[in-house]
């Protein structure tokens, strides 16, 4: 006789009622049947775990061990089928998240916090990335889902976009021209910018490049760097001036900056993920994508 999770159970019932009648009708099955699954059991083990007569049932010392070692077992036997349903639904486990900068600025945060209360038992592990890196990632399972920036989309991926949003050019806090005096980038031809390399992301420099062949000049860039928040940070310091995406530059007090909001190009926060991973996470991936940034 092999020992399954039914023959625990019944144990286990019979060790509360500590009578067969009450026991079998609870189990439904028959009392011969149930006296006769006990005794295996007991013979299996090499034990007696009931000392029984005409009129009491009771639990050896053995029997009292037993039972509680099977509860142990009963109840990680549960929690690991629990566990793996909702692993296969996509809810609990661990998911690894990539993003760039600017999502963190704008959506994410709250979209994770809304993931976090719909599945609480979801571990969220977050990885800042370029576009690039993302791509790699992505491929190499390193992350589930990633949130790039106006990213080239492989066609291996599966993708959305979730927020669309303005570039903005950024400034220190003390330089002369405001929004009130702006009349187009090209006035800050002569300026010194501070960009990233096209590294960062093939699609997302070309981006970057239509602006500025948009308003007519090649920008005089003397650094560059794949970190928006450095780029943020020198130009604080009065390096130079940088673009980037509007929410990226929100929260910094060290610059102020210009929404260019009259610019054909767009910022693209788009969803990036394997078709693999919908079978890991298929409640998450639809949650994300019907996430609305706006609740």
């Amino acid at each position: 006789m092999d020992i399954d999770t039914s023959v625990l159970r019944n144990f286990l019932l019979l060790c509360k009622t500590l009578n067969f009648t009450r026991a079998s009708e609870q189990t439904h099955i028959a009392q011969p049947a149930l006296s006769r699954q006990i005794k295996q059991l007991e013979d299996l083990i090499g034990a007696v775990l009931f000392n029984r007569n005409k009129r009491n049932v009771e639990l050896t010392s053995a029997g009292k061990y037993f039972q509680k070692e099977a509860e142990l077992l009963i109840n990680q036997f549960d929690f690991a089928v629990h566990r793996t349903n909702k692993l296969y639904h996509g809810q609990a486990g661990e998911i690894r998240i990539g993003y760039t900068h600017s999502a963190l600025q704008h959506f994410l945060p709250k979209m994770m916090l809304a993931v976090n209360t719909v599945y609480p038992n979801v571990k969220i592990i977050w990885l800042e990335f370029n576009n690039t890196r993302q791509y790699d990632a992505l491929k190499n399972r390193e992350i589930d889902i990633g949130f790039s920036t106006n990213p080239e989309v492989d066609e291996n991926f599966r993708h959305k976009v979730i927020a669309k949003t303005n570039f903005a050019v950024a400034m220190p806090l003390e330089y002369p021209v405001d929004a009130n005096g702006f009349n187009g980038l090209k006035q800050f031809s002569e300026e010194r910018f501070i960009l990233p390399p096209k590294a960062e992301g093939p699609k997302f420099v070309e981006t970057l490049n239509s602006i500025f062949i948009h308003e007519g000049f090649t920008p005089r860039t003397i650094h560059e760097t794949p970190f928006a928040s450095t780029a943020i940070r020198l130009v604080e310091s009065g390096f130079g001036l940088t673009i980037e995406p509007v929410n990226s530059l929100k929260g910094y007090k060290g610059i102020k900056y210009i929404e260019l909001d009259q610019l054909p190009q767009k910022v693209e926060n788009v969803m990036l993920w394997l078709p693999s991973t919908e079978i890991s996470f298929p409640d998450i991936i639809r949650f994300m994508q019907d996430f609305s940034i706006d609740d």
